[in-house]
């Protein structure tokens, strides 16, 4: 699928803020830890979701969305031996099938997920983890991962990294386990913290919510909460709008925001000069302003730091800053495919290694035939389109619906001239 947008106008008015693909994902999985329906509120529609439901249907879990937005999973049929490895495959978000389906089945067999290709994403931590709690994994020549557990035991866990999926399976897993299980250097987004929070809405005992250093003391069972759990606002997608406002000098109200996961994001917009304030409703409104200020360095860090999932949507805002910006992603090898597009609309940055480029503006883009490489790629140059002069054609522009519900849609709504091209 492509995109076509004509550049140049302002973007005003006010965009609803879906629930968050992050947190949804992990939601949905923990829910095969769950012998009966379970529903929630605020789950966007987005292509990777939908893929994981597709998943979890063909092994005999019931699914219904019951609302645009609210959804009924009962995984009381769960039949484990019926996961299908080449979907599982596919996508990366599948490894969070990982820790319920062990916890619920003590055996899980599947190929090594795909996905984003934004470089290596090894799943040893996964492994590792899982490994500590008392699965015995082994590798088939043909790369499935065959895992199984007589038992599930609490341990004293140290996460070789602050990975978010890790976390998380690790988190499902030791829900049920037998005895005490500590996590240390646990990664601690809102999402994780959400997924905390529901998993104790169910019966499990975890403390440290917010930490990177969780408590688990597994209980025999979890019951699903009686009333139906609300997914969190996207802070990614309120990151990627507020951008959109400060990049075609524009003025956009957003809600429902959830104010206390943005200080990364507002603080560094503020630093930049893009005027933003926080309306009575509690939704959050986003100016641009006619001269915006280059800040020396952006890093993606883990949370509470800046995510790496806004670096690339930053480095674009960067090129219509005064002066020169370094911009360093040390989590992912390869975040930085997007500079390339941008070289090719007319930016001026430097790819110094996989980890860094170096961005000075302001520089006027140009409309032209461009690629999304990946999820927050594929925004980026979406957002690119919106400020180049002409015409503007995106390839392999499907990758953005992996994250955004009705992109197109909701930015036509605020001005944009936006629409899909179906080959």
């Amino acid at each position: 699928m492509k995109m076509r947008i004509r550049g140049g106008k302002h973007l005003r008015g006010r965009v609803p803020i879906f629930g968050a693909k992050n947190a949804s994902g992990p939601l949905i999985a923990a829910s095969l830890l769950l012998k009966g329906p379970v529903r929630f509120k605020n789950v966007p529609r987005l292509t990777d979701l939908l893929g994981l439901l597709e998943i979890m249907q063909g092994m005999g879990v019931k699914v219904v969305w019951e609302g645009d937005h609210e959804l009924m999973i009962d995984a009381s049929e769960l039949d484990a031996g019926k996961l299908d490895k080449k979907k599982m495959k596919r996508m990366r978000f599948s490894i969070l099938l990982l820790g319920p389906m062990l916890a619920r089945a003590k055996k899980v067999s599947v190929g090594e997920p795909g996905g984003c290709s934004i470089g290596n994403r090894p799943i040893d931590a996964h492994l590792f983890a899982l490994g500590k709690l008392g699965a015995e994994i082994e590798t088939d020549d043909d790369g499935t991962l065959a895992m199984r557990a007589k038992e599930l035991k609490g341990a004293y866990v140290i996460l070789p990294e602050f990975s978010v999926t890790a976390t998380e399976n690790l988190l499902m897993a030791a829900a049920t386990a037998s005895g005490h299980t500590s996590i240390r250097m646990a990664a601690a987004e809102p999402h994780v913290q959400d997924l905390c929070r529901f998993l104790n809405a169910c019966g499990a005992k975890i403390k440290g919510i917010g930490s990177h250093e969780l408590e688990i003391d597994g209980v025999k069972e979890l019951k699903a909460p009686k009333k139906a759990w609300t997914v969190i606002p996207d802070m990614l997608e309120v990151g990627t709008f507020a951008v959109a406002a400060a990049i075609t000098r524009g003025d956009i109200e957003m809600a429902p925001v959830d104010l206390s996961h943005l200080d990364a994001v507002l603080s560094l917009l503020s630093r930049i000069g893009v005027k933003h304030e926080v309306m009575k409703d509690g939704a959050l409104r986003v100016q641009g302003v006619s001269r915006m200020q280059a800040v020396s360095k952006i890093q993606a860090l883990i949370y509470p730091g800046f995510p790496t999932d806004l670096q690339a949507l930053f480095g674009l805002l960067a090129t219509q800053c005064h002066g020169t910006t370094l911009i360093q992603d040390p989590l992912f090898e390869g975040r930085m495919g997007y500079v390339n597009e941008l070289l090719k609309m007319g930016a001026n940055a430097v790819i110094a290694d996989p980890h860094r480029v170096v961005i000075t503006g302001p520089t006027p883009l140009r409309g032209t035939e461009i690629r999304s490489l990946d999820l927050r790629a594929g925004a980026t140059m979406v957002l690119a389109g919106l400020i180049a002069e002409g015409e503007t054609i995106i390839h392999d522009a499907e990758m953005v619906y992996r994250g955004y519900e009705d992109l197109d849609g909701r930015l036509r709504a605020l001005g944009a001239e936006i629409e899909q091209m179906h080959e």
